[in-house]
């Protein structure tokens, strides 16, 4: 990767947790705080607080931050470090510049379905550019580094002891609603993430390998592995085709194999991420988009 697409990367990414953050914070003034959802994290908190002394939500936030955003630094690195500092000081600006938003929704059930798909896109957003909107997210992030779980159940746990927190201010009735806010962030925050379903693995076994290889190349325009192999039943010599394609691609493909291949034996599959060229890189050498 030369030294100019390294520049627009790193912007990129720092772009994205611009908008990630703008996202969470408008989460919280639009469904969290006006539900009364203590649905995780420093904004849980927050709430708590808010609803206990009347405390700006805002300040709470930018105060606790402070000491997490140091350990998040020591522990994960500058690069990191600059991300979170951008996401740590929009979020509570954002909250703060739109303490007055009109649009509120009070009702908790609605506050915990959207307020956590919206939050958890947010979220979501932040960490494909590898930073983070500091307080627990920063926790969740360090937690995912030396354990190896994924973001969203790292968020789940460290988000679920402020959940049982708040029982102390809240009713339970209240405090499941903050529970289902913050199970619907996770699952939101993974999906964003690996783009779950976005892209298909194409499995084939077939005898007709030429005219299989053929379809994939100037039919879909998709790269192919090929693997020897033999069949249990007839045990003749076949061969499997390993292709990735994305989800119009593997309509069509199919389409075209059951017209030219109606015997070859076909999986597709769900794919979580993929990474190399036609994804994560240009899909072809050279190529300037």
């Amino acid at each position: 990767m030369s030294d100019r697409q390294r520049f627009k990367q790193k912007y990129f990414h720092y772009f994205l947790v611009a908008v990630g953050a703008t996202i969470v914070a408008l989460s919280y003034n639009i469904f969290l705080l006006p539900s009364k959802l203590a649905a995780g994290g420093l904004s849980g908190v927050s709430t708590i607080l808010f609803e206990m002394y009347h405390l700006s939500p805002a300040l709470t936030q930018f105060i606790m931050n402070i000491p997490i955003f140091i350990v998040g630094w020591l522990t994960l690195g500058k690069d990191f470090s600059g991300k979170t500092l951008l996401g740590t000081f929009w979020v509570p600006f954002i909250i703060w510049l739109s303490s007055d938003i009109p649009i509120q929704v009070t009702n908790p059930l609605l506050g915990a379905i959207y307020g956590g798909v919206i939050l958890g896109a947010g979220l979501g957003l932040v960490y494909i550019g590898n930073g983070s909107t500091g307080g627990t997210a920063a926790i969740a992030q360090i937690v995912k580094k030396f354990t190896g779980i994924s973001s969203g159940y790292s968020q789940l746990i460290v988000d679920g002891i402020v959940v049982i927190g708040s029982l102390i201010v809240f009713d339970l009735e209240t405090t499941l609603f903050a529970a289902m806010a913050i199970f619907i962030t996770g699952k939101t925050i993974d999906i964003v993430q690996l783009r779950t379903s976005s892209n298909k693995l194409i499995m084939i076994i077939t005898e007709e390998e030429e005219k299989i290889q053929h379809l994939i190349k100037h039919g879909i325009d998709r790269g192919l592995t090929k693997i020897r192999s033999v069949g249990g039943y007839s045990n003749r010599d076949k061969t499997m085709i390993l292709c990735v394609a994305g989800q119009r691609e593997a309509i069509q493909l199919k389409q075209m194999l059951q017209q030219a291949s109606p015997e070859s034996f076909v999986i597709f599959t769900n794919t979580s991420e993929i990474v190399g060229r036609g994804f994560s890189l240009d899909k072809y050498y050279g190529q300037n988009l």
